[in-house]
This record gives structure tokens, sequence and C-alpha cells, in this order.
């Protein structure tokens, strides 16, 4: 439990330092609303309209796989770094890691999840 206590002090740390800090900020922050801070923000300019309708859904799903696959993806870098200190085995997983990612990219594909017109 000792090599563990630190730990646990530092994620019990990163829990209350911002807990904390977002509750001193909503507790004693000042609060004066009026109109221009009301007001959407574009470069200073004045809006010329304000926003139609959001985003498709669509964009939202492309988004989401793209940094789920960037992030797996990340793993060859160091997984390259110590392949030869590694040796075989950990080749062989990398290719079932990278069997499963082409798995996944493919089911997205034919799902149609990477099309971006229909």
């Amino acid at each position: 439990m000792n090599e563990n206590l630190g730990l646990l002090i530092f994620l019990l740390l990163c829990c209350v330092v911002p807990g904390g800090m977002l509750l001193l900020f909503a507790l004693l922050g000042p609060r004066n609303p009026n109109r221009v801070k009301e007001t959407p923000f574009e470069c200073g300019l004045e809006p010329l309209s304000q926003p139609e309708g959001l985003l498709p859904v669509h964009f939202y799903l492309v988004g989401m796989l793209f940094i789920l696959f960037d992030v797996e993806l990340v793993w060859l870098f160091p997984w390259a770094r110590v392949l030869r200190e590694q040796g075989t085995l950990a080749f062989v997983e990398m290719l079932f890691f990278l069997g499963f990612v082409l798995a996944g990219f493919g089911y997205a594909w034919k799902k149609g999840a990477l099309e971006w017109e229909k």
C-alpha cells in the first residue's frame, strides 16, 4: 500500500484542486450581467446573424471516428521504438491490435460512417 499512497494522494489532489477552484468561483465570482456581455463575440465585430442551425450529426460522427482511430494508432510509435528489444511476440501482438483496428475501420466504412454526402 505504501508504494501506491503517492498515486492515491496525487489522484485526490487532481480531483480536489479543480473542484475547489470551480466551487470558489461559483460562490465568490463577480456577477455583472449586461447586454454587451450576453451578445455573441465574433472577432470584435457585430454579429451579422444568429446561427441558423446545428451541424449535422454525421459531422460529429466523422470527428469521433477520426479521434478514435488517431488515438489507437498513436500506440504504433512507442511500439516501433522498442520492437527489436521485445522480439517476435510483440510483433504478433501488434498484428492482432492492427487487425482489430482495421476490422473497426472496415465496419465503420461498411456502415457508411465515413461517407460525407449521401
